[in-house]
């Protein structure tokens, strides 16, 4: 599960520096810094033209019921699913972020980082809905960095997987079953321990 990420000051200059100036045609008075919520627009990294670019999309596909939003769909299952098949086949995106929070069963919120401090760059995918570009989170079961939290975090890629995420359909079936690696995590306080 991933229910909200950050980007900070530096995110987009860093995606800049490894990506080649993607955010460079993008309004720079409607990028998004802090915490990045469902339903709200954020820059995703898409496909256009066998070319990835940058585009703000909202996060979260409508429910046919209409009540809420999906934000996040597993990975391991999301070729069956009616809901997402098509998406993750031809319409594959990446969430830059500096990290994601998760809450453990006490709501408690920890936040998870890369450990080199470069950006996470999460797996999605986007579909219409609406008139309007959504996209979700993919995510996968937890490693060791995450699992004593939660039992699911995003799937992250290696800058040197993105184009072929968003751009290689055979390498993308391969990277929906990766191991993420390893992140660093914090909280706002630190346990104090008695003995």
């Amino acid at each position: 599960m991933c229910g909200r990420y950050y980007i900070d000051d530096t995110t987009e200059k860093e995606v800049n520096s490894i990506l080649g100036n993607i955010f460079q045609n993008t309004d720079t008075e409607q990028k998004p810094a802090g915490d990045i919520f469902p339903s709200q627009s954020a820059f995703v990294i898409k496909n256009q033209n066998g070319h990835l670019t940058a585009d703000r999309m909202a996060w979260g596909f409508p429910r046919f019921d209409g009540n809420g939003l999906l934000i996040n769909a597993r990975a391991e299952s999301a070729l069956e699913r009616r809901t997402f098949r098509e998406s993750v086949l031809h319409r594959r995106c990446v969430i830059p972020a500096r990290g994601f929070y998760e809450w453990d069963s006490q709501k408690e919120k920890f936040s998870y980082e890369r450990k080199d401090g470069r950006p996470l760059f999460m797996a999605g995918c986007f579909n219409l809905h609406r008139e309007q570009d959504c996209f979700i989170i993919l995510t996968t079961e937890a490693n060791s960095s995450v699992a004593s939290v939660h039992d699911r975090m995003p799937l992250i890629l290696e800058p040197e997987e993105l184009e072929s995420w968003v751009l290689d359909d055979r390498a993308a079936e391969f990277i929906l079953h990766k191991t993420p690696p390893l992140l660093k995590s914090s909280t706002e306080y630190e346990q104090i321990k008695l003995f």
